[in-house]
């Protein structure tokens, strides 16, 4: 009855994390529509790159395949939000499309028919492996080796921008509400699959929560010092 009873605990308590992450990484969805804001007003991507919503279409489906019964059990909340993120990505890339260069066209076209070719290779051949536990194991390193993979682009910036505020001692130019969803999105998927057990899922999410934290620290300790040096007018020019 004991056991029973905290199952039914866990159970609950995994599906609250993953409720939680799913609400929380709307703030990791939405955090391009600045840049794609000005990219509709300017009528052009200038030099922004479109290679990051590729990958990030990529992660998203081979994390949202994880989630499947096919391959996981108990784990559609995984694939609900791997899903919602795959129609943003989607969509960032049809209008980074829309506004780019001819030859740039062609090139995120033939980059989109390779991810969904990719994305169909792995299904299908995932299909093939009748021994579900080996299913689960391969397409969740896939979907861990991908996560680490996104989690590590924004770790190079971090050590960027801590280099800059600790050399500015200002946090103006680190977004805190895209710090904040990393780390409360990442620690709700961290919680997740530490109570499910899973370590595809709390691993690379143990990266994104520290991502996050170290964001948010850097906050904390600057922040002061950013106000007093906005006090005294200064400005700070970067090429």
């Amino acid at each position: 009855m004991v056991s029973l009873a905290s199952s039914q605990v866990l159970a609950i308590c995994k599906d609250a994390a993953g409720i939680a992450g799913n609400i929380f990484a709307f703030g990791l969805f939405l955090s391009p529509m600045p840049t794609f804001m000005r990219i509709m007003r300017n009528q052009s991507t200038e030099q922004f790159s479109g290679l990051p919503y590729i990958y990030g279409l990529l992660n998203c489906l081979i994390c949202a395949w994880y989630g499947t019964p096919l391959v996981s059990p108990d784990n559609l909340l995984v694939t609900s939000v791997n899903s919602v993120g795959a129609v943003f990505q989607l969509a960032y890339i049809v209008l980074y499309v829309t506004y780019t260069e001819k030859e740039k066209k062609f090139r995120m076209f033939g980059w989109i028919l390779t991810v969904f070719g990719l994305f169909v290779i792995i299904v299908l051949g995932s299909l093939f492996i009748l021994d579900l536990e080996l299913r689960r194991i391969i397409i969740g390193s896939l979907s861990c080796a991908s996560l680490i993979s996104m989690f590590a682009s924004p770790l190079l910036i971090i050590v960027c921008l801590t280099n800059l505020v600790i050399r500015t001692r200002s946090v103006e130019f680190m977004p805190f509400c895209l710090s904040l969803s990393t780390f409360l999105m990442s620690a709700s998927f961290l919680l997740y699959g530490i109570f499910s057990s899973d370590p595809f899922i709390y691993v690379p999410n143990g990266i994104g929560t520290l991502l996050g934290v170290t964001q948010l620290l850097l906050f904390a300790h600057y922040r002061n010092s950013s106000r007093e040096d906005s006090a005294e007018g200064l400005i700070v020019s970067y090429s």
